[in-house]
């Protein structure tokens, strides 16, 4: 019996050293899987700022040289080598100045702000094309009421962040309809279709641009950011252009 006892024990023993090791090596594996998660997480995180660092720099070096080239342009304007008009000349110096501060407020957008930014920054487009649309067309009629609350109902998003990236949406695209409509009735030739033009140009890139919102999310922040910032360096560098490229006035 004592035998017996002794084998039934050692049996136990063994069971309960196994079951500890079992389950040790689970509680290890855990550890490892989750030190793994939380260093993927670390490394994904500071490449994502190394490629905004990078975004950063690239924009400051683009200013940099905007900069540069304005100082030349305009030099050559102001001696009467080079001709523009004052509402160019006017349109272009408070771009050199509000472009610079876009990129600068860039480097210091964060997942809490980026979106009172945006707002802001494409209500401000919006207000500029719509005061072009007014001068080019008269009086532009009030948004429809359905579309600029057309965020009622069962097919809207009740999330904090989509419900109120919906309603804006909904109206900015009938501030875009109704500038349509209005550049739609007007009829120009020579410098004023050109201007005509443009003007239509600019309400279809705003309409885009509120399109691609509609189905943007929040964790699209840095994109959506840069990408305005850059549009913006790119929109002001070719008006640097235009005024360098033109034709020199008649002697």
């Amino acid at each position: 019996m004592n035998t017996y006892r002794t084998i039934v024990g050692m049996v136990a023993l063994g069971a309960l050293c196994v079951s500890g090791a079992c389950s040790r090596e689970s509680q290890s594996d855990a550890t490892t899987t989750a030190a793994d998660t939380n260093a993927a997480v670390t490394d994904r995180t500071a490449e994502l700022q190394r490629e905004r660092d990078e975004a950063m720099r690239d924009l400051q070096e683009r200013i940099n040289e905007i900069e540069q080239d304005y100082s030349e342009a305009s030099a050559e304007v102001a001696t009467g080598a080079r001709e523009a008009t004052a509402g160019l000349r006017e349109e272009l110096k408070e771009d050199m100045t509000n472009v610079k501060g876009a990129v600068a407020a860039l480097g210091s957008t964060t997942p809490e702000n980026w979106w009172d930014r945006h707002e802001e920054a494409i209500e401000g487009t919006a207000d500029d094309i719509e005061a072009d649309v007014r001068r080019i067309a008269g009086n532009i009629l009030p948004a429809r009421r359905d579309a600029a609350t057309g965020t009622a109902g069962e097919n809207i998003d009740t999330a904090p962040f989509a419900s109120r990236r919906d309603r804006f949406v909904a109206e900015l695209r009938a501030r875009v309809e109704a500038m349509e409509n209005a550049l739609e009735k007007v009829n120009a030739r020579g410098t004023r279709e050109t201007e005509l033009e443009d003007t239509r140009a600019r309400v279809k890139k705003l309409g885009e641009d509120v399109d691609r919102l509609a189905s943007a999310s929040a964790d699209d922040w840095w994109e959506l950011s840069k990408n305005r910032v850059t549009e913006y360096v790119d929109r002001v560098e070719a008006s640097v252009d235009r005024l360098d490229d033109d034709k020199p006035r008649q002697q």
